[in-house]
């Protein structure tokens, strides 16, 4: 078992292209890190980096204590599982997992009880004797990871693993493979675009952007302490909301608006959420008092409750139902409020349907704030 450590790595190509700068991260012995980002962000390249499949431009790949930059992917003691399974068509099962195994020299019986175990582990001991076309996606992604096990390797690179299979099947796999991590207590670096898949497995993520790391952090923090409007956007579902808005101060206390004539100077109506004491930073919000800032909310910090609402003493705004979604154990709200698109997630009991004007509560206490310029989180 190893850590690994990359320390300011940068992957450039010919023509001034770079895929990956002053990437750094400590990743412990047994930690599931996951690379999260859209697609060009530079995961994947990372990834192939730590395999040996692509060369670092500039920086320090450690596993273990080991310099490996000039290390042979096959002399760097890690196992990858690609998107594609890469198995071997006119090989069994027990062929596949067994290759690597064999090239290796590995003695017979060595190899059968290798091989046994780990399909032992993974539930496909009774496909052993079947070839990959006579296999279902699920299962053939089990036979891509009994590869992996059977090589006993220091650090697991997976490479969005799961992209090929159906919505169900994916959900299941995710557990799988959080289960195999507890069993074999090996290092996983796990890249995924779907940021269901990095809050449910990791311990930490890394989220990406254009090459750069935006933020290391475990999934609660990440969700609830995003550094930035990039980080808040990206993690959750359905996304959280964004709203131009400007910051004020009344006496000692802090009020975002929002609506027409809050932004833009136009007739309209003007909406307000006072900024709760405990989340004020006077260092940080002094500075943009009577400028604009983006205020974001997540769906679920949006209430339509009428015993919310009777309680509620800001935040509370006029809003047009233009789409419901009934999703069995909640409910989504597509709204429009003067001409600013929001998204509630309510109780699946709520009486909102579609062209209903409803009354909904934005949550102070759950309000993020961000400086329009920089898109850095001020208030989380």
């Amino acid at each position: 078992m190893a850590s690994v450590s990359l320390r300011e790595v940068y992957k450039k190509y010919s023509g001034g292209v770079i895929a990956v700068s002053d990437f750094n991260i400590e990743i412990q012995d047994k930690e599931f890190i996951i690379l999260v980002g859209p697609s060009g962000c530079g995961k994947s390249t990372t990834l192939r980096m730590i395999a040996g499949l692509e060369e670092i431009s500039e920086g320090e790949l450690y596993i273990g204590d080991r310099l490996v930059n000039d290390v042979a992917p096959k002399d760097r003691d890690i196992a990858m599982v690609f998107q594609s399974y890469a198995l071997y068509p006119h090989m069994t099962v027990f062929e596949n997992m067994a290759f690597g195994l064999k090239l290796r020299k590995v003695p017979k019986d060595e190899i059968a009880r290798k091989v046994e175990e780990a399909a032992r582990i993974l539930d496909i001991a009774h496909l052993l004797d079947r070839k990959p076309k006579a296999l279902s996606g699920g299962q053939r992604q089990r036979v891509a990871l009994g590869r992996a096990i059977v090589r006993n390797p220091q650090v697991f690179l997976l490479d969005e693993p799961l992209s090929n299979l159906d919505a169900k099947l994916r959900a299941q796999m995710r557990t799988e493979i959080s289960k195999l991590h507890q069993k074999l207590g090996t290092t996983f670096i796990y890249v995924t675009h779907d940021q269901t898949e990095a809050m449910t497995m990791g311990d930490r993520i890394v989220v990406m952007k254009d090459g750069y790391i935006q933020q290391i952090d475990t999934p609660t923090n990440l969700y609830q302490n995003p550094v930035n409007q990039f980080v808040a956007g990206f993690i959750g579902s359905p996304q959280m909301n964004f709203v131009d808005s400007v910051l004020r101060k009344y006496g000692d206390k802090y009020v975002v608006e929002f609506g027409r004539t809050a932004t833009r100077n136009e007739e309209g109506v003007t909406y307000s959420v006072e900024i709760p004491e405990g989340k004020v930073d006077e260092e940080a919000l002094s500075p943009l008092v009577d400028q604009e800032v983006v205020l974001g909310i997540r769906p679920e910090c949006i209430h339509d409750e009428p015993a919310f609402l009777a309680q509620a003493t800001t935040g509370v705004v006029d809003a047009n139902v233009e789409v419901t979604e009934m999703m069995g154990a909640e409910t989504y709200l597509y709204l429009n409020c003067v001409d600013i698109p929001l998204t509630a997630r309510v109780s699946p009991r709520t009486t909102a349907r579609t062209g209903d004007n409803i009354k909904v509560a934005l949550d102070p206490n759950r309000i993020h704030i961000f400086d329009k310029e920089t898109e850095k989180a001020v208030v989380n």
